[in-house]
């Protein structure tokens, strides 16, 4: 089992907690794996566990009566599932996939509320999380609405590279699919412009960013926006 120092190297979120506060949490906290796939929790469940990814990456899905999903949120090792279960919602507001396998580190939901409670710093570190976590949701749904499917797939990329730390991102089409809300075949169609361009080299199950700097061109402002809000989320404590 990893010790404190090196969950807290790993997360952002937990790095950013001084060592008294991170220490009420740290004799609950394990580590586990993140599987591609994996369901964390559906819309309406109670929140049973808080992860803190270690690496990976986990989606929030708006799900349709009809199955269909879109991707409304993304978390990696910059922040956490299910803090809201310590701020008195107990119900996961969507449904929460693992879109990059990876390691988390997990606590029990009501040994997280227990230290919020115990702490006041710490509440303060979480709620500024949760408000960066509303002005992201906010510039995406501006984004999905305004910009086209090429721009907001170049977007996304970057961000997904931010967030694993490195230019390979494995990804399925599914996945893109519901990200951007449109067809695979649309997808597909992208993807190959994007790479005969020279920003990508994509193949089957991944896509390689080969030039950041031109996706950077290419994607939409919604990028450096998206990028000075994950500057907003709390420092980590020395």
């Amino acid at each position: 089992m990893n010790g404190r120092s090196e969950f807290q190297s790993q997360n952002r979120l937990l790095a950013a907690l001084p060592a008294s506060d991170y220490s009420l949490l740290q004799p609950h906290i394990k580590e586990v794996p993140l599987e591609a796939g994996k369901v964390l929790h559906d819309l309406g469940d109670k929140i049973q566990f808080v992860y803190f990814p270690l690496s990976g990456m986990i989606s929030l899905l708006s799900v349709m009566r009809d199955g269909k999903a879109v991707e409304t949120a993304a978390l990696g090792r910059e922040g956490a599932l299910g803090v809201s279960f310590g701020l008195g919602t107990g119900h996961a507001p969507a449904r929460a996939v693992v879109q990059i396998a990876g390691r988390a580190a997990r606590i029990p939901a009501m040994q997280f509320q227990a230290g919020l409670k115990e702490s006041e710093r710490m509440r303060d570190v979480i709620i500024r999380y949760k408000e960066t976590r509303l002005l992201h949701t906010q510039q995406a749904v501006a984004c999905n609405a305004l910009h086209g499917a090429e721009a907001r797939l170049s977007r996304w990329l970057l961000q997904t590279s931010d967030m694993i730390g490195g230019n390979m991102v494995p990804l399925t089409q599914e996945h893109l699919s519901q990200m951007l809300g449109v067809r695979r075949t649309t997808v597909t169609a992208i993807a190959r412009a994007l790479q005969q361009e020279g920003f990508i080299r994509y193949t089957r199950g991944r896509i390689e960013i080969t030039d950041r700097e031109k996706l950077k061109k290419f994607a939409c402002e919604c990028y450096d926006v998206l990028h000075g809000h994950s500057g907003q989320l709390p420092r980590p404590k020395r």
